[in-house]
C-alpha cells in the first residue's frame, strides 16, 4: 500500500504546549474550588506557604545565583525572606474574601477572584518574584502558573513545586501553584492568548511585556526602571552616599528600582565625591568612563553579560583595575539623555554621575533621563529641604519618589511604607495599566449590589444574609454583619470541596468539550 504524499496529515500538537494547556485546565479546576474557601481557610494556606518560602529562602538564593550567574546569595536570601512572612503581614488586614457593606451608600460589594493567572518571572529576581506572586495569588483566591525565564528555569520549577505542596498540605486544592517546565517565547505567547487565562502578570523585558498587552487577555505589566537620584546640598552627604552605595550594590543592582544616575549641584560636587569614596565607591577617570561606556553598551544596547555582576568583575572586563573592596563604579558624564548611553538602565553596580549649575537644571536633567527610559517608574531625593523635595517630585513623570532612603529597597516597599512589591507599576507615564506597587487587590473583581438612592427606598437588614463558603467559618468581628456559615456536611476535611459540585463541574466541562468537537 502506497501513501499519498499529497494527502492531508493530522497535526501533531507540540508536547510542551499540550502539557502547559493541561496545567491551565488543572488551574481552572483548582481556582473554582478555591473561590469557595472562606478567609480563615485561605489565610491558613497562605501562612503555610509563607513559612515554607521563608524556611527555603537561602536554599533558593544559592540555587538562583548558581543557575543565573547573577547577584549575591545573602541579598537574594533577604529578598526571598521579605517575600514570605513580611509580605503576608503587610496584607493581614486586607480582606478580599468577605463582602463589604456600606449602609450610607446602600451598597454591598462582593469580591471575586480573577481566576487563572499566567505569571512571567525574570532571571534577575527569579525566586523572590515567584514567592511574591504566589502569595498575592493565594491572598486573592486565584490560581497561578509561572513561565520562568529560561536562565532560571530549574530553581523556579523546584520552588513552585515546593510551595504547591505546602498549600495542598494546608488544605488547598491541587493545582493552585504550577510552573512551566520548558519555557520558550513561542510557548509563552501561545499561553498568553489562551481564553482560559484571565490575567497576565508580566515582569521581564520590554518585548515580552508588550506581547502580554497585545495578547487579547487582560494584563498587568511593568516598564523598565532608570531612577534618577538627586542629592541636594542640604543633605547629610555622608549618609546620602552610604545609602546610595548600599542600595546600588544590593544584589549587584538587579532590582529595577535601583539608582541609575546621580545628580547633584556643582557647588556640592567635590563634597559628595569624597562621601562616595568613603562609602566604598570608585570615581572613574575620563579614560575609565570611556572604557565602561564601550564595554557596557558596545552596540548602543546593554551588554547583558554585565547584569548582576560585581563592580570588580565589570571593571576587569572593561580593562581597568580597582580596589577589591569597591562596591560601586561612579562614571562622571557631561550630558544626560538619549545620546549618553550611561544614563540608560544598567542593572549592574555602575552609576552615571552628573552635576548641574542650579536646582532647576538638576530637575530638568532628571526628567531628561526618564524620557530616555524609565518613565513612570521611580526617582530618589536626598536632602532636608521639603520644598525642593516637593518640586522635584511634582516635575517628574514617575509614580514614586523615595526620600532619604535607598531607592532599591524604598521604591519596592522594603525601606518605606509603600506596598512591598516585585512589580512596580509604571502607570500611564510608562504605558502600563497600573501606577502603583502591585498587590493582591489588583487580582480581585467586586460585584456591587447598589440599592436605589431614593431615601424612601429601604436598605434591608443584612444581619441574616451570608455568602456560602465551603471552608472554616471566619472568625471576624460582627461588622460588616455578613457572616459565613459553618462547614456544610459532606465537605472534605481539608479542602472543603463538595464532591457532588465537583462531579457536576466535570460533566459540564465534558459537555463543553464535546460541543466544541462537533
Amino acid at each position: 500500500m502506497q501513501l499519498n504524499e499529497n494527502a492531508p496529515r493530522l497535526a501533531v500538537p507540540d508536547q510542551a504546549e499540550a502539557i502547559a494547556r493541561m496545567k491551565i485546565d488543572r488551574a481552572g479546576w483548582a481556582v473554582r474550588a478555591f473561590a469557595r474557601f472562606d478567609r480563615a481557610a485561605v489565610m491558613r494556606i497562605v501562612r503555610a506557604v509563607a513559612e515554607t518560602a521563608y524556611q527555603n529562602a537561602e536554599h533558593y538564593a544559592k540555587w538562583a545565583v548558581q543557575e543565573t550567574g547573577m547577584g549575591v546569595v545573602a541579598h537574594k536570601k533577604l529578598k526571598n525572606e521579605l517575600s514570605s512572612h513580611p509580605l503576608v503581614d503587610f496584607y493581614e488586614n486586607m480582606d478580599l474574601i468577605n463582602p463589604r457593606v456600606d449602609e450610607a451608600r446602600k451598597m454591598v460589594e462582593i469580591p471575586k477572584p480573577a481566576g487563572v493567572i499566567l505569571a512571567l518571572t525574570p532571571a534577575t529576581n527569579p525566586v523572590s518574584t515567584l514567592y511574591y506572586k504566589s502569595i498575592l495569588a493565594l491572598l486573592s483566591r486565584n490560581a497561578i502558573i509561572f513561565s520562568p525565564h529560561p536562565m532560571a528555569r530549574e530553581c523556579c520549577n523546584d520552588a513552585a513545586a515546593r510551595l504547591e505542596a505546602a498549600a495542598v498540605a494546608a488544605g488547598a486544592p491541587s493545582g493552585l501553584i504550577q510552573c512551566i517546565e520548558k519555557p520558550s517565547v513561542p510557548l509563552v505567547q501561545a499561553l498568553m492568548s489562551s481564553p482560559k487565562v484571565q490575567v497576565i502578570l508580566a515582569t521581564g523585558g520590554g518585548p515580552m511585556v508588550r506581547a502580554a498587552y497585545s495578547s487579547g487577555n487582560p494584563a498587568i505589566g511593568v516598564g523598565p526602571g532608570n531612577a534618577p537620584v538627586y542629592v541636594d546640598p542640604s543633605a547629610n552627604q555622608n549618609l546620602a552616599a552610604q545609602r546610595i552605595v548600599d542600595s546600588k550594590s544590593f544584589d549587584n543592582s538587579v532590582l529595577c528600582t535601583n539608582e541609575s544616575v546621580l545628580i547633584t549641584l556643582e557647588q556640592n560636587r567635590q563634597h559628595f565625591e569624597r562621601a562616595l569614596r568613603a562609602a566604598g565607591a570608585h570615581i572613574c577617570s575620563d579614560v575609565e568612563t570611556e572604557r565602561l561606556r564601550t564595554y557596557l553598551f558596545p552596540d548602543g544596547h546593554l551588554n547583558t553579560a554585565a547584569v548582576g555582576k560585581s563592580a570588580e568583575w565589570i571593571a576587569q572586563q572593561a580593562g581597568f583595575r580597582i580596589v577589591g573592596s569597591t562596591r560601586v563604579l561612579i562614571a562622571p558624564i557631561e550630558t544626560v539623555g538619549h545620546d549618553e548611553c550611561l544614563t540608560h538602565e544598567k542593572l549592574c553596580p555602575v552609576l552615571a554621575f552628573a552635576a548641574a549649575g542650579t536646582f532647576e537644571r538638576a530637575v530638568g536633567m532628571a526628567q531628561m533621563i526618564l524620557r530616555a527610559s524609565g518613565n513612570g517608574h521611580s526617582a530618589s531625593f536626598h536632602g532636608e529641604d521639603p520644598q525642593r523635595a516637593m518640586d522635584f517630585a511634582a516635575a517628574l513623570t514617575v509614580y514614586r519618589v523615595v526620600v532619604n532612603a535607598p531607592c532599591s529597597q524604598g521604591a519596592a516597599g522594603f525601606a518605606t511604607h509603600l506596598a512591598p512589591s516585585f512589580m512596580i507599576g509604571t502607570g500611564y507615564f510608562g504605558r502600563s495599566s497600573v501606577g502603583e506597587n502591585i498587590g493582591p487587590q489588583h487580582l480581585v473583581h467586586w460585584t456591587r449590589l447598589a440599592w436605589n438612592s431614593d431615601q424612601s427606598v429601604r436598605f434591608p437588614d443584612l444581619s441574616d444574609v451570608r455568602l456560602v463558603f465551603d471552608g472554616d467559618a471566619p472568625r471576624q468581628p460582627a461588622a460588616p454583619r455578613l457572616v459565613s456559615p459553618a462547614p456544610v456536611a459532606g465537605m472534605e476535611e481539608r479542602g472543603g470541596v463538595d464532591r457532588e459540585v465537583l462531579r457536576q463541574l466535570i460533566l459540564q466541562e465534558l459537555r463543553e468539550l464535546t460541543r466544541g468537537q462537533q
